[in-house]
């Protein structure tokens, strides 16, 4: 396992205590004790890290994704074998993939693309894994998959590509699911009721049509702290939301849910909307409407 962020790191100790042997490497020595101190091996190196791994080698791969993932490779390159498998388990681009796979192809080896979705519950409850590669490869690595996963909770969806491609269209659909509860509980929040929000997204989970581990989360997020205040209306966007609208965009499918979804992540980062400002100034030139000052 190369990488020890909170999905690496879980990854390894889900791994551990499904007793198989897990080599590991991270550019911080921090994360690399915190792994061993449960069981797993720690590497001062790359080349340390490939030498003890036994033949054909399974490097799972959990770093950002771009360029990080072609530097990690690019550097692992002249210590593999052929017939090692490299496993990318991050939120790489499909088309990414597809061109990693046909590279390590022409050198023996192979490429695995394992799209993972679980976050940081998935090492009490297991990680849901959309794997693409060669179905020999995803064969042998069949036992790490299991153990990684829950039951029915991975499935080799296609060839190289297809694992990221799915995980993509997987993330666009979060986007849009988020955005729909996000308004939902503005409404309710800015009516003229008194109403408990934590109390009804637990009754919404008790055989509603909507509900949802989403829903479970909304009923723990506001047992913390009811109003939210303590958070901030950011919201961040990490790739998959944007890739999938372009794939929209490319393949003519009308997709307008997942495509606000994305741009209302956009104006959640504006202090001051500008064009709220313009809109805001003509109204008042147009009408007379009344502004704010700031």
């Amino acid at each position: 396992m190369i990488g020890l962020g909170r999905m690496g790191a879980n990854m390894t100790e889900r791994l551990v205590r499904g007793g198989h042997r897990v080599i590991t490497y991270d550019r911080s020595p921090e994360a690399i004790q915190r792994v061993v101190d449960i069981g797993a091996l720690g590497s001062r190196s790359l080349a340390e890290f490939v030498k003890q791994l036994s033949l054909p080698r399974a490097i799972w791969l959990m770093v950002p994704a771009g360029a990080p993932v072609d530097q990690t490779i690019e550097q692992l390159l002249p210590q593999l074998s052929k017939g090692d498998v490299l496993i990318d388990g991050g939120n790489s681009n499909y088309k990414d993939s597809i061109r990693r796979a046909d590279k390590l192809k022409g050198q023996g080896l192979h490429f695995v693309d394992a799209g993972t979705s679980g976050g940081i519950w998935g090492l009490k409850v297991g990680y849901c894994m959309m794997i693409g590669g060669e179905k020999k490869i995803v064969a042998r690595l069949e036992p790490i998959f299991k153990t990684l996963a829950p039951p029915d909770g991975f499935l080799h969806v296609g060839p190289n590509g297809a694992g990221h491609f799915v995980k993509m269209i997987h993330n666009g659909i979060e986007y849009g699911m988020l955005q729909a509860y996000g308004e939902g509980f503005e409404l309710l929040k800015a009516s003229q009721f008194d109403l408990d929000l934590e109390k009804i997204s637990h009754l919404w989970n008790q055989g509603s049509v909507v509900r949802s581990w989403l829903l479970e989360l909304c009923e723990s997020a506001f047992a913390k702290d009811p109003e939210l205040a303590s958070i901030k209306g950011y919201v961040e966007d990490s790739g998959e939301g944007r890739w999938t609208v372009q794939e929209a965009l490319e393949r003519n499918v009308a997709a307008p849910v997942l495509m606000l979804s994305l741009i209302a992540r956009f104006a959640s980062r504006q202090e001051s909307s500008f064009s709220a400002k313009v809109i805001a100034a003509l109204r008042n030139e147009f009408g007379g409407h009344a502004v704010r000052k700031e």
